[in-house]
Order: C-alpha cells, then sequence, then structure tokens
C-alpha cells in the first residue's frame, strides 16, 4: 500500500526504495535469457544487488542515468524508457516519485494492469482520486469504477491533478502481442475485464468453441472448479447437455499447487 498526498495505489508487493524513488511492481515475469542480460548489464553500470528480487533489478535500472538526461534535475520519463530498452521482458509497474505516479505496461502487454477512479461518497467536489490494479475487479470493493486499461507499452502519469498518457513504447518491427493467455484461462476473476471484454464472456465462449470442435455424446457436462465453470456451462449449453457440479470446492484453502511439497498439497486438497 502505498499513500501520496490525495491518491493511493494497492498492491500486495512490498515496495523497493531508492532514495525518493519508490517503485512497485503489480507483477513481473523474466525469461532466463533476458534475466541474466539484465544483471550483467547492471555490473558493467557498476550495480550491485543486495536481494534475489526482480523488483529490485527495475528499481536499480531506473536510476541509471540515460543518454537523453541532459542536466542534473532526474528524467524519470527517458528512465522508464531506458529500463523498457534494457528490459524487453514482462512487467506492470507502479513508479512512484515525489508527488507524481507512473503506471507502465510492457511493450508485449504480457501483464495486464488498469486504472480506477474512486468515486466521491461525501463531496462531489473533492479531488479526484485514482488506484491502479492488475484486474479491475479490485475497484468495486474500495468504491472505484474502471476507467481505462494501460495500453502495452504505454507510460501513464498520474497526479493530484490528471491522468494523462506520456508515451506509447512499440515493440520491435513484426513481434506481435504477448498478453499471457492464462489470465483468462486461469489466472483473473471472472468478473475482470481485459482488452475491453469480460474474462467470463470469453471463457464461456470459449467453451461454446470447443463444443464446435470437439462435439460429444455424453451424459452431462461438469468441470473442476472454479475458473473452468463458465467454459463448461458454454460447452454445456452448445451442446444441449445439462450442466451438473460434481466436484465442490473447500473454500477455506488457499491454492494447494503452489504449497511447496505434496505433504501440503495433500493435507489441503482432496477428494471425499
Amino acid at each position: 500500500f502505498i499513500s501520496v498526498n490525495s491518491f493511493f495505489v494497492q498492491d500486495g508487493v512490498k515496495p523497493l526504495y531508492q532514495s525518493s524513488l519508490v517503485s512497485t511492481r503489480i507483477c513481473t515475469s523474466f525469461a532466463p535469457d533476458s534475466l541474466s542480460n539484465l544483471i550483467m548489464g547492471e555490473m558493467r553500470h557498476g550495480v550491485g544487488l543486495s536481494t534475489s528480487s526482480d523488483s529490485e533489478m527495475i528499481t536499480q535500472l531506473l536510476t541509471y542515468t540515460p543518454p537523453q538526461e541532459q542536466d542534473d534535475t532526474p528524467d524519470w520519463v527517458a528512465r522508464i524508457k531506458n529500463l523498457m530498452k534494457e528490459a524487453p521482458t514482462a512487467y506492470s509497474l507502479l513508479i512512484m516519485h515525489k508527488d507524481v505516479i507512473y503506471a507502465v505496461r510492457d511493450p508485449y502487454g504480457n501483464r495486464p494492469l488498469c486504472i480506477g477512479h474512486l468515486i466521491p461518497i461525501y463531496d462531489i467536489n473533492e479531488m479526484e482520486r485514482w488506484v491502479v490494479s492488475s484486474e479491475s475487479c479490485s475497484f468495486l470493493s474500495i468504491g472505484a469504477r474502471y476507467y481505462c486499461e494501460v495500453l502495452p507499452g504505454e507510460i501513464v502519469e498520474i497526479s493530484r491533478h490528471k491522468v494523462q498518457t506520456l508515451d506509447i513504447i512499440p515493440r520491435s518491427e513484426g513481434n506481435a502481442m504477448a498478453f499471457c493467455i492464462f489470465e483468462y484461462v486461469y489466472f483473473a476473476r471472472p468478473d475482470s475485464i481485459f482488452e475491453d471484454q469480460m474474462v467470463y464472456t470469453v471463457r464461456y465462449r470459449c467453451g461454446q468453441q470447443l463444443a464446435i470442435e470437439a462435439p460429444m455424446d455424453a451424459d452431462l457436462v461438469s468441470t473442476v472448479p472454479e475458473s473452468a465453470i463458465p467454459a463448461a456451462l458454454g460447452y454445456a449449453t452448445k451442446c444441449g447437455l445439462p450442466y451438473v457440479e460434481v466436484l465442490c470446492k473447500n473454500r477455506y484453502v488457499g491454492r494447494t499447487f503452489i504449497q511447496p511439497n505434496m505433504r501440503f498439497k495433500g493435507k489441503n486438497g482432496s477428494l471425499g
């Protein structure tokens, strides 16, 4: 949680501090080759890393003075552009400097990022406030509305006065957008919005398309809850089959697949 002046940004990741800069990662993903190249690049700049966090590498890159910076005043937009050039990887970032927050998404758009507008509760004339999240579903619980999606390669500046796009960094010629399909398939909550479409609708349509491509003569359609439920409903509707809940999810345990070993996985997940 970062609070600055009249707006705030909420995130489950602990921020990293460097002088007057605060860098908060929404999500990042580094390919092994990109990671090693990034580490070698920072070592050439004389930077030593004190943690194994990819957020620290990004923060250190932001403190590096790029060639575009002409005077002693830090040009944070130039530094962010330099970061995007030096780190051709997947990330969504929040970068705070004094009374400004920059929302940044990698040019390939692999990780999601969106902006919400906090709705005034008591005074309609109160100062505008903005929130940033990897998923739009988080806005409703804090009284905010979905405002826009940060586009691939976009650098958005959020201040107490306005929200504005500073630049959109293009991808290398011939390279296509690479949004993570697993956001649609599993990661995202069904009421989140990506690319102007609700995740639930995408999953439902995928189920319908699966019924067209791979119809089956079956008695019923079921699923392993919960992210596959919309797809199963779409499949059942298209095939004219009944949808039946066969498995019931235990809502009092977390995700078992991320547990460190099979003992914990078996303890929290079983068929009864």
